[in-house]
Order: C-alpha cells, then sequence, then structure tokens
C-alpha cells in the first residue's frame, strides 16, 4: 500500500495543468452521469455522485457543465447511454492493473484497451484474472511537513479511518470507502488540505521493480489513462520517491 500515492499526486498534478482540460472534464462528465443514473441527482443523498462532483470542482470544471451531466444521468435530457466496465491485465515486470471504463461502445472500447496493452508490453486478461490483487479503499494523503502524526492520527481515526502510515514527506490514510466522507469532513474541519483524496483500489502486496521496468509500467500507465473511455488506471507496483527520482533521471 505505501507509495501508492506518489504516483496519485503526480496525476493529480498533472490533471490541474494539462492542456487536454477538456478531455477531464469529458471523462468527469461520463462518471457524474453514471452516478445520478444509479442513485439519483442529490448528492447529499447520493455519496457516488457527491464525489464525483468534488472531483469535478478539483479541476476547476464549470458549473454548468455539472448541472448538464447531472441531468443527462437522471434522464431530465437526452444522451448517449453510458456503461461502466473493469478491465483487468498484465503489465511489464507482472504488475497487475486495474483499468475503470465509462463507455458508450463496450466492443469498441475493449479491442482499443486490448491494444494499448499489448503496445505497452502487456495483455489484457478476463475478467477476475487479477482483481484479487486489489481492495477498495479510501485514501488521503497529507504532507508531513507542519503536521503532528499523533494529533492527525487521532483525527482520522475518530472519524473512521483504518489505518494511517507515513510514506516518505507524506502520510497515507486509508478507509473504508463507507468512511470516506466521514473522514474528509474531519479533515476540512482541522484545516488540513490532502494532496489526494480518492476512493480506489490499493494493492494489498505491491510489487518492487527496478527503474528500467519502472519506466515501461509508467509509460503503460499514461497510455491507458489518455484513452478517451478510461476513468482510472490502478496497478500494484511500489511507487516510492526514491523510484520516482530514478525515472525522472533516465
Amino acid at each position: 500500500m505505501s507509495g501508492h500515492s506518489h504516483w496519485a499526486t503526480i496525476k493529480h498534478k498533472k490533471g490541474a495543468i494539462d492542456a487536454k482540460r477538456g478531455k477531464l472534464w469529458s471523462k468527469l462528465s461520463r462518471a457524474i452521469i453514471i452516478a445520478a443514473r444509479h442513485g439519483g441527482g442529490d448528492p447529499t443523498m447520493n455519496l457516488k455522485l457527491r464525489y464525483a462532483i468534488d472531483k469535478a470542482r478539483q479541476v476547476s470544471m464549470p458549473k454548468d457543465n455539472i448541472e448538464r451531466a447531472i441531468k443527462r444521468g437522471t434522464g431530465e435530457t437526452e444522451g448517449l447511454s453510458f456503461e461502466e466496465i473493469t478491465y483487468e491485465g498484465i503489465g511489464p515486470g507482472g504488475v497487475a492493473y486495474l483499468v475503470d471504463v465509462v463507455t458508450d461502445n463496450r466492443n469498441r472500447t475493449a479491442g482499443e484497451i486490448r491494444k494499448i496493452f499489448e503496445r505497452g508490453g502487456g495483455k489484457m486478461g478476463s475478467a477476475g484474472n487479477v482483481a484479487f490483487r486489489f481492495e477498495r479503499k479510501g485514501l488521503f494523503s497529507i504532507a508531513v511537513e507542519g503536521v503532528d502524526e499523533d494529533s492527525l492520527m487521532g483525527i482520522v481515526l475518530d472519524a473512521g479511518a483504518d489505518d494511517m502510515k507515513r510514506a516518505g514527506s507524506t502520510f497515507e490514510i486509508t478507509c473504508d470507502p463507507s468512511a470516506f466522507a466521514k473522514v474528509q469532513e474531519a479533515l476540512q474541519k482541522n484545516n488540513l488540505t490532502p494532496a489526494v483524496a480518492e476512493i480506489c483500489q490499493l494493492p494489498n502486496a505491491p510489487i518492487d521493480v527496478d527503474k528500467d521496468t519502472a519506466a515501461k509500467v509508467f509509460r503503460l500507465h499514461e497510455a491507458l489513462d489518455d484513452h478517451d473511455d478510461v476513468q482510472n488506471v490502478y496497478m500494484d507496483v511500489n511507487v516510492t520517491e526514491e523510484l520516482m527520482a530514478e525515472v525522472a533521471k533516465a
């Protein structure tokens, strides 16, 4: 589990300055549509929708875009019909990948994701192939600087977090997805702003790889993440600050 947020933090920084902001907004719109379709258009009653809206606001998605997506999800306006699918695969070094997509054409997307895996030195597998290597969790990452570890631990554990560990220059906090909102609120009340706050798939036993394999693993991650239909990409590689520094030098 340790080190997961380093890659997540890099993703978030990339997203914040991404020139392809329109593509990012499109992906987030799909997440909002799906959430509203399954749980209704009220974010106070639909935690999945609230989470999707929060992610959209983090990247300055306009309020009008958010509202349009909600209306499409609830059926107030017409649009394409989307479905959620998770693809599984193995990449360089035996690293496992989970790829969450929202698509209006299952067959097209499956073929394209399969090709990305193959071009990246991996292979897409069948359902259940690697999913057992991950666990769905809420994840928060708080910078160590200026934060008292004992106080932070008390705040998050009282709010329902499962665990807190130091990972390099950050504290990683994990919780059951059902406790995500309460932990997030507790951090906000104490003026603590996480660099990462997401519900994600965390690896049960992260794999250590050398810098050359890591470079290939990250390239495949980027290629998958860049696909229009892809919402999230998870991998079970142990991403440390030292490894990221080595890859950056190469």
